[in-house]
This record gives C-alpha cells, sequence and structure tokens, in this order.
C-alpha cells in the first residue's frame, strides 16, 4: 500500500511539473513566437527569468574600436578580453562594457565573432560566428539556467547556454558553438604587449561605465538564482575556477604556485588584474590575477574562468584537479 501511495504521490508530482512547465513554453510563446519549442535538451522548469526581458541587456552590434594609445577611459588593473586571431590585429573588449551588454556581435577581417561575458558566472567566452556554415549573431534572452546567461540567435531564436556554448531550445538544440582562444588580463597588460592593438570604444547607451552592478557579489555565500548542487571538496561556490575542457583547477592552487604544466596543458597566474564584481568602481576591485592557458607547443587554449559552482552544475562528472 505505501508503495503504492508513494507511487500515486511521485506522479502527481511529475504532472504538477510537467503541466507547470507547459504553462512556461505557452507563455514564452508571446514573447518567443519564432522559437521551436518542442525541441529542448533541457527541462524547462530549470529556466528562469532573470528580470529583463528579451534584449533588456541589449548587446552590442558593430562596435566602434580606438588605438590602445588614443583610450584613456580605462583604469590599469581593469579587466578586458584580449582576442589575438592569427593574422590580424590583437583586440580588447573592456569588461566594463561587457558587464553591461553581455554580448558584443564584431566582424574582423570578414570573420564574425561573438564575444560574451556572464556577471553572475564570471564566465568569459569568444565564439565563431559561424554554425554548420552559417552565420548566428546573439542577443541576450534575459533567462538564466544554472544562473548562467541563456543567449538566442536572432536567425532562428534557438537558446544557447553561454558557459559551454551549446543549444538547449529550437533548431539549434545539440549545436555547438566554437569556442576562440581567448583570455581575462589587466588593460595594463594588454597595451603594454600589444601597443599598437585596437580597443573596443564605449558604446553609446548611457549606462554608467566602469561601475560594477554587482557590488560584492564574488564574495558571496550562495549564487544567484542557483538551486543546484554547491561544488565538492569544500569548494567556496563563487572561488574561481580554471575551466579546460572538463576539467577545473582552483584559482586559489594557482596564486601560490603560479605556473602548473598538468594533463598536457600549461597554465599560468600573474597578478594585477582586479575583480569586476567586487568593489563599486572595477578599477579598485581585489586583485584576481591573470590566467594563461597554453598546449605543449605555447599556442593559447580555449579555457574559461569561471565560478565553481557553474563549472559543477554543467559538468557534475568533471575532473577537480587539486594537486593532492
Amino acid at each position: 500500500m505505501r508503495h503504492i501511495v508513494r507511487t500515486g504521490l511521485a506522479a502527481t508530482a511529475l504532472s504538477i511539473l510537467a503541466s507547470g512547465a507547459m504553462a512556461q513554453v505557452n507563455f514564452w510563446k508571446h514573447e518567443w513566437p519564432n522559437t521551436d519549442f518542442t525541441r529542448t535538451s533541457v527541462d524547462f522548469i530549470e529556466i528562469l527569468s532573470g528580470g529583463p526581458p528579451k534584449d533588456g541587456i541589449p548587446a552590442v552590434d558593430d562596435p566602434t574600436f580606438l588605438k590602445v594609445a588614443d583610450e584613456d577611459r580605462l583604469g590599469a588593473r581593469e579587466p578586458v578580453i584580449a582576442l589575438e586571431l592569427d593574422g590580424q590585429v590583437p583586440r580588447a573588449y573592456p569588461i566594463r562594457y561587457l558587464t553591461w551588454h553581455e554580448i558584443v556581435n564584431d566582424v574582423i577581417d570578414g570573420r564574425n565573432i561573438t564575444v560574451t561575458f556572464c556577471p553572475l558566472c564570471n564566465s568569459a567566452l569568444v565564439f565563431d560566428g559561424q554554425v554548420n556554415g552559417k552565420l548566428r549573431t546573439f542577443g541576450v534572452s534575459g533567462k538564466l539556467r544554472n544562473s548562467d546567461m541563456v543567449m538566442y540567435d536572432r536567425q532562428t531564436e534557438s537558446w544557447w547556454q553561454q558557459a559551454i556554448g551549446e543549444g538547449i531550445v529550437g533548431e539549434h538544440m545539440g549545436d555547438q558553438l566554437t569556442q576562440l582562444p581567448s583570455w581575462m588580463e589587466s588593460w595594463a597588460e594588454f597595451k603594454e604587449r600589444n601597443p599598437n592593438a585596437l580597443v573596443m570604444d564605449q558604446p553609446r547607451a548611457g549606462r554608467p561605465y566602469g561601475r560594477n552592478p554587482y557590488v560584492g557579489y564574488d564574495g558571496s555565500t550562495r549564487p544567484f538564482l542557483y538551486n543546484g548542487e554547491m561544488p565538492p571538496h569544500g569548494i567556496q561556490p563563487l572561488a574561481r575556477v580554471i575551466k579546460v575542457g572538463t576539467r577545473a583547477w582552483p584559482m586559489e592552487r594557482m596564486r601560490e604556485i603560479e605556473q602548473i604544466t598538468e594533463a598536457g596543458v600549461t597554465i599560468t597566474w600573474k597578478a594585477g588584474q582586479a575583480s569586476a564584481l567586487d568593489s563599486a568602481q572595477i578599477e579598485k576591485g581585489k586583485d584576481v590575477g591573470t590566467i594563461r592557458v597554453r598546449d605543449a607547443a605555447g599556442k593559447d587554449m580555449p579555457h574559461d574562468v569561471m565560478f565553481a559552482f557553474a563549472f559543477h552544475a554543467f559538468h557534475p562528472d568533471g575532473d577537480w584537479m587539486l594537486g593532492n
């Protein structure tokens, strides 16, 4: 009898969840009439509103650039995303702008790329703009899953998980974006290494650029709108980790040794970069340092410096490189 009762309760609970998810999809269809909600690789109940509506956080298209020598707004310790494609002039995308826009769609010598930053996961990734040979440009959906930004492509309005570059809802369900090698470093580091490079100019959107709307966030004990498991091994959920594939190296370990070669990669840490998620003024944030990841040939590798909870959420069976 108890088994029958439990089975009945479980079935009722699943029915309630299913009906709730369907109601949610029906509501979304008003805002997303072109999204194919019959195709999804995730449970809709996992997708939450982050507050702003579709494009409420406006992506930047066709950004303009300055020569490094002409940029006078950035503080020396402010973080930028560095992109150094072979044969191209290096470009820096300041986090002071990406904090307010989260996505930049750019074109470099005819090649479309998408620069992304999710403040809630500290995830900064650059993707190739071609998906299965077709151009895709991206916007901010206003949705979160595991506290990570859900992007959408404007051509099919499929939804994409930013932290893993994977299509999760719509025509592109299961498709994978190609991540390009990039890294976050201080403005001082970038311009010293690339005095003839380009830096993204300030968008004309009237935001308080240089201010951090997430004051003290990376010192919090819990992530925003996250109900998943916390990371193992006693690692704090908002501790930074270096993600390479499905492996994660704790940032604190790198602070102690500064360079390590493991699992076919060499990781280095250097002081001097401010956290974008600490103080009210980004430049005054605590020092989190700069990470570079290179392969055996010394070439930069795609990676991410993200919060531990996000790594665990998207790679629950991932390897934690703890060094003991």
